[in-house]
């Protein structure tokens, strides 16, 4: 058998299970809310400018810093778990503390370096009492490692959008 007549007869097999998926297949629709397409939006006009922005895409557990369209920065993250989620929406860095405390119902965290509020109680901050990225743990916040919290912290500043979403995986 010659090359040529193995690459049609692939390109005949594929194109024939592609017709039968298109006529056989089922598909979901999905329709996107209100807050997908606001997030969306401000995706697109950040990405249209020259700003400075953080992505955190919550399906991906993934923080991406950007300027305008160009990545920077990616990082592994630990979001909110199922009974503490953190909040999808466009935010903006509120405040910043090189250290601080976390308190809260169950929890009482000193020196929690780095951190950058973005929505009342929500920041993002370094995290040193684990190592579990990639993996929903915490009670809404974004953690990454301590160096990363690092070079986030000194490269944002107040007032830097935050855009949190949940991305089709």
């Amino acid at each position: 058998m010659n090359s040529t007549y193995l690459r049609r007869a692939a390109t005949l097999c594929a194109g024939c299970t592609l017709a039968f998926a298109a006529f056989f297949g089922s598909s979901t629709t999905a329709l996107a809310g209100p807050q997908h397409n606001k997030i969306a939006y401000r995706i697109m006009q950040l990405q249209q400018s020259s700003q400075r922005w953080i992505e955190i895409d919550l399906s991906r557990q993934r923080l991406i810093a950007w300027e305008g369209n160009q990545p920077v920065y990616a990082v592994t993250i630990s979001s909110g778990k199922p009974s503490t989620p953190t909040r999808t929406g466009t935010f903006a860095i509120q405040t910043k503390h090189r250290v601080t405390r976390m308190t809260g119902e169950d929890y009482d965290v000193p020196d929690v370096p780095y951190t950058m509020y973005y929505d009342g109680g929500m920041a993002i901050h370094g995290a040193y009492w684990h190592n579990l990225f990639g993996n929903p743990v915490t009670h809404g916040c974004t953690n990454v490692a301590v160096d990363h919290a690092k070079w986030l912290f000194n490269w944002a500043s107040v007032g830097t959008p935050v855009v949190v979403h949940k991305s089709q995986i």
